[in-house]
Formats: C-alpha cells, sequence, structure tokens
C-alpha cells in the first residue's frame, strides 16, 4: 500500500504533463490575422450587421491578393449583430460573387443553401477552407451546412471580403494583424 501512495504522485504528474503538453500537439493553430464590423448604411444611419474574425494556418503576405490566393488553411467566424432575413443575406453574397467576377452558379447555389433560414442576432456563421481537401465548408448557426469543392471556389468565396467590397476598410481588418 504504501508504495502505491508514492506513486500516486509520480502517476498525476505524468498524466498533468500529458494532458498540457500533449494536448498542445493537437490543438489548432489558427492565428488570427483581423476583425471588424459588417457595417450597412440605411437612410444615412449606420448599421452593424456583423462581426467578423479571419483566422490561418501558415503564413501568407500581408496583402488582401495575397490572403484570397493562398491555398493554405483559412477561416472567417462571424457572430450576428442583428436579425437578417435570409433571402437579403443571400442575395448579398450573390451580388459579391458576381461584383469580384466568380460566376460558377452550381456552386454558389451549393454553398448558398447553407443559409436556409433568418439569421438571428448572435448566430454564428463559420467558412472554412481545407487545403487538404481543396474544399470549403460554411456551417451557419440555426440553418445549415456545405461543402464546395476547388481552389477556385475558395477564391470566389474570400473575394467577397477581400476583393471588391462596398468596405474596404473592413478587408483592411481583417488582414491588420498579419
Amino acid at each position: 500500500m504504501q508504495l502505491r501512495r508514492r506513486q500516486l504522485p509520480l502517476f498525476l504528474s505524468i498524466l498533468a504533463a500529458l494532458f498540457l503538453f500533449g494536448g498542445s500537439a493537437f490543438a489548432e493553430d489558427w492565428k488570427l490575422t483581423g476583425s471588424g464590423i459588417r457595417v450597412k448604411t440605411v437612410v444615412l444611419v449606420d448599421v452593424n450587421v456583423y462581426q467578423i474574425s479571419h483566422f490561418i494556418k501558415g503564413a501568407v503576405e500581408k496583402s488582401k491578393k495575397a490572403v484570397i490566393d493562398a491555398d493554405i488553411d483559412k477561416k472567417f467566424e462571424w457572430t450576428m449583430k442583428r436579425d437578417v432575413d435570409h433571402e437579403k443575406v443571400v442575395q448579398t453574397l450573390r451580388d459579391a460573387f458576381a461584383m469580384n467576377g466568380y460566376a460558377d452558379k452550381g456552386k454558389i447555389d451549393k454553398f448558398l443553401a447553407a443559409f436556409s433560414r433568418e439569421l438571428k442576432e448572435n448566430s454564428k456563421i463559420t467558412i472554412v477552407y481545407d487545403a487538404a481537401k481543396k474544399a470549403t465548408t460554411v456551417s451557419v448557426g440555426g440553418g445549415g451546412s456545405a461543402t464546395v469543392d476547388g481552389v477556385d471556389f475558395m477564391k470566389g468565396v474570400w473575394a467577397i471580403w477581400f476583393g471588391k467590397i462596398d468596405q474596404p476598410k473592413l478587408g483592411d481588418a481583417l488582414i491588420s494583424k498579419l
């Protein structure tokens, strides 16, 4: 019995070390590149629509074009700041794809199908590009999810915030920590 009592602290120390150091080996190494607020002006009043943050794994040059073109793991996380009808979100995203010259209707429709309901305040939306799979996945809190293959599609999605946009300072904010 005495031998076990002496071994217990050693066992607990080893277990704690494995948890602390071993856990970090499995942790995701996402680097925040920046955050901002999507603002829409309605009758001379600025309305906060969503808060958005951008993350990458790896390194990329500090330019919006480089972030669009980077074939690395990256993601956006949104938190809605107000309720927005799903048709409005879908049309806004369609317009953003068109403004940036991305026109693959099949891929756009598959992506937008995830936005199946009204986005409520505090809803979470995540858009993740997996470089190994060459696929972009969108998950909409309170809605659905979709995965769309192709580097071309990823670039189309990332161009929405880093390409032509009616709020260019948002793209700047999303790379401010690079």
